[in-house]
Parts: C-alpha cells; structure tokens; sequence
C-alpha cells in the first residue's frame, strides 16, 4: 500500500494554460521583501553612540582615578632614534623600574624616557630568564611616582582590568578572558626553512624561505644565504642550527655567518619564540599590531583581553578598584595578552633592589 504526503496547493492545482505567466514567485518575494523591511524597522536602535562603545571618553572617565596607580607609574623605553620599544613599571622613588627582558638585550642601546619628558640612560641591576623581567635603574633620576602592587589570587574570570596603551600614554580597559595558568615554552626560532644540501663552495646549510616578520628577515638574511656557523660553531646539518637556537631563549642574540654570493657575511639576529614564527608562516598575525618575540615559557600567567600592542609590555594591569596586580609581558595575539601576576616576581624584585642599594662593604684581606 502507498502512502500518499499531502502537496502544497500550489503544486495540485492545474498547469496554468500555455503562454500564461505564472505570478505566485512574485507575489512571495514581494510578501518576503515586506516583511524583512518591517523586520529592519522594528530593529532595536543602538542605545551607545559611537564614541562610547568601546575605550571613548565616558568609559575612560570610570578609570580616571586610577591614572596616578597606572599612567603615572610609567615610563616609556626608546631607541636613541625615538622609537618605543616596551613600556616600563616604575617600582623605586630613586629610578628603579621594571620592564620585558626580551625587547631589551642590551640596555647601553636604549634610554628611558619619563612622563615629564625627561630621557636618561639605564644600568642593569638583574635580569631574571624565566620571567622575562629586567630590573634597571634610570641613571641621576630621584622623586618619582612609584606602582604599588596587591595580591591577585582573587581575580576571577571575565573580572575587569585596567591598563595602559601606547608606552603608557593612554588608559583602556577589558576583562580576565581566561584562568590564570603556566605557558610552557616551544624553544626559540631564527624564522627559516633550510635544506641540508650544502652549495657547491662551502659547507654550510641554505635558506630555502624566510617567515614575514621574523628575527631573520630582522637581521637581513635572504633566501639562498648559506649558513656556516651559528654562535660560533660550523653547522653542516639543519638539525644542528634547529638545535643551537632552540637551546637559546626567544629575545637572546647570537651571532651568524653566512654565505651570499660566495662572499662570507655574517649578522647578530635577535631569536623570537618558535611560537610567534609559526603563527606568523600560518597567517595568524594578520591584520594584528604584532605579537611580542617571546610569548611563551612563563611560570604563570594573568590572561585578559586588553588592546595593547607588544610596545605596552612591559606596563602595570591593575583592577577598577585600583590594585595593581601584575605586569603585561606578552601579546601572544589578536586578542590575547599574557601578564605576570605580582606573586611570581615581586618578592625577588624587592630583594634586588635592596641589595642593589645597599651592596656589602669590602673587607680588608689581610
């Protein structure tokens, strides 16, 4: 036995007869049309005007009063060119600061400048590898405003942060996107491919590509270079060059020697995190303001979603209620920023300092 479906009315009506021009699919998409403009016309109007919908001024005033917590506490380091290179956390009256290790290998190569635009050297005073932290002091500097750090264990998911962009200039605001955590580390990367075929001239290994945006595009290597020592050691293989950067922590340079037009060169390139090459070889800093060189291998991590750019490492993240509870130290990407909670560096810093001040006295050897 067949079972039979009813039919749409239309479909048993009769064939319209011939040279008749059926009007059924423009009467429908005359009713569709109407109702998707009424549909429009009933749609909710926007209840912010523009400027107040994301950082604008009404939303920055909520977090005015934490200017002199945050803002005020900053400092900006820059290449003797004016360049911003990351931001600094001003943590002593007498200049001392923190700031992101990795953007700043060598400090004699950069100044700091201050909020009334004052610009000075840096000495060194510890430089701590696994938190990617420089503790420096701006040289002759005394009387400044310094940041004064709180607990963070209470932060919660989806909590309000406030911190500063463009090397401390401006406030913005977003929330903790996801729970606090350890970032292993995926080693360092020079950003190339190579093939371990050596060129007819010499031993070495050839560049076969160079990523966009990576510490060898940086230091000016060029697909066809042959490689011929990396820190001091001849290389025949690519997995003795895999081998001797990944050893090394992003931001580190080493020197390398090459071959281009059997002409032998070399160049100090500055590693980034294999983590950031790769995410840049598969597109994914597109369209971002970029990732920072290194963006993993951290003993734990505050995440939010604060815009900043990898110039605004460096600065403090504090709550609305204007408890700074952290330090920024990388734009991993489009939308995520790792910070150091104060717990896993605060303590040590201070010993740092205190020692700094007051260095033991020499003893008379006898």
């Amino acid at each position: 036995m067949t079972k039979e479906f009813p039919t749409p009315d239309d479909e048993r009506r009769p064939a319209p007869p011939s040279g008749h021009r059926p009007t059924f699919g423009l009467r429908h998409s005359a009713a569709l049309l109407f109702v998707s403009l009424s549909a429009f016309a009933d749609a909710p109007r926007a209840t912010l005007p523009p400027g107040q919908r994301t950082n604008g001024g009404q939303t920055l005033a909520a977090v005015s009063a934490l200017k002199p917590l945050t803002l005020d506490c900053t400092a900006r380091i820059e290449s003797v060119l004016d360049r911003p290179i990351c931001t600094a956390t001003i943590v002593g009256a007498d200049g001392y600061i923190l700031t992101k290790a990795s953007e700043v290998p060598e400090l004699e190569k950069v100044r700091i400048r201050l909020a009334d635009g004052r610009t000075t050297a840096l000495r060194e005073v510890h430089r701590d590898v696994k938190t990617d932290l420089v503790l420096a002091q701006a040289v002759g500097i005394t009387g400044l405003r310094t940041v004064s750090f709180a607990a963070s264990k209470a932060l919660t998911l989806g909590q309000w942060l406030c911190s500063t962009a463009d090397t401390g200039r401006e406030p913005r605001i977003g929330i903790v996107s996801a729970r606090r955590r350890s970032i292993p580390g995926a080693g360092a990367a020079l950003g190339i491919r190579m093939d371990d075929n050596a060129s007819k001239s010499a031993k070495g290994v050839r560049i076969i590509g160079i990523a966009t945006d990576s510490p060898a595009e940086a230091a000016g290597l060029h697909e066809g270079d042959v490689l011929l020592k990396i820190a001091g050691e001849a290389v025949a293989q690519f997995r003795r060059v895999h081998e001797l950067v990944n050893q090394r922590q992003p931001g580190e340079v080493i020197e390398v020697h090459y071959l281009r037009k059997d002409k032998e060169e070399s160049c100090r390139v500055r590693l980034a995190s294999r983590t950031k090459v790769l995410q840049n070889w598969e597109g994914e800093d597109f369209a971002n303001g970029g990732i920072s060189l290194r963006s993993d291998n951290f003993p734990e991590v505050l995440q939010h979603d604060i815009p900043l750019y990898p110039s605004d490492m460096g600065g403090p993240v504090a709550t609305l209620e204007g408890k700074v509870v952290g330090i920024n130290i990388a734009r991993v990407d489009r939308v995520t920023t790792f910070a150091l909670p104060m717990e896993a560096f605060w303590a040590e810093t201070q010993k740092h300092i205190q020692a700094d001040r007051h260095p033991p006295k020499a003893v008379l050897v006898e």
